[in-house]
């Protein structure tokens, strides 16, 4: 009798970040975002330069956690999140941590998007939410594999979940999104008249 088994399963972490203390209050968190981005002058020079939409942290700050409190502790809360997501990935960590490389703001305004891309030199990446209008873009995550499916024919539109070449992931506020950083994964065109704001994150081993 035949059997077919799924391998090589690509893992998705999705949490509430009040699952792990302590606790992160949304609205102080979304006012320091806006706070750090308008005093933030590198960072908004370097989005005019590079035409990025909106606003990112990620070229021009990396000690958010030392310039707000709130940021300390949501480190804290997501290296909870991370070691619980090394536990289910069964990561044989020989007695070290996964340790917090990078943390970086989005303000994505309408008419915004991020490209596809990867995150080639770190272990685990994600993003919590901070303010998700309606209307605004979920995550596009892309199957790994689709680089060497060559001749393969496209998949039935309604297809099971797993067996889709991209899937679409609609987040909350409060929530934290995790997944190994060799995931491509991007942000499609913000349709909201609202800003929408998210916090990233890298995590590496070493």
């Amino acid at each position: 009798m035949s059997s077919i088994t799924s391998l090589f399963v690509t893992r998705l972490y999705r949490a509430a970040l009040s699952e792990h203390a302590p606790a992160i209050d949304a609205a102080e968190l979304a006012a320091s975002c806006y706070s750090i981005a308008e005093d933030d002058e590198a960072g908004q020079d370097w989005c005019e330069s590079e035409g990025y939409p909106g606003y990112t942290s990620y070229a021009s700050l990396t000690d958010l956690p030392w310039r707000f409190p709130i940021f300390a502790d949501l480190v804290k809360v997501l290296d909870s999140h991370v070691a619980d997501f090394a536990r289910d990935l069964e990561f044989d960590l020989e007695g070290r941590d996964l340790k917090l490389e990078d943390i970086w703001i989005n303000i994505l305004p309408e008419g915004g998007s991020h490209g596809s891309h990867i995150h080639p030199h770190s272990v685990i990446s994600g993003t919590t939410y901070v303010a998700m209008p309606k209307g605004t873009s979920a995550l596009k995550l892309e199957d790994p594999r689709s680089a060497r499916m060559m001749a393969a024919p496209a998949r039935l539109r309604d297809a099971r979940e797993e067996m889709r070449s991209f899937v679409y992931v609609a987040p909350v506020v409060g929530e934290v999104l995790m997944w190994e950083s060799w995931l491509r994964h991007e942000v499609p065109m913000n349709q909201s008249e609202d800003e929408r704001i998210s916090v990233s994150f890298n995590y590496s081993w070493g």
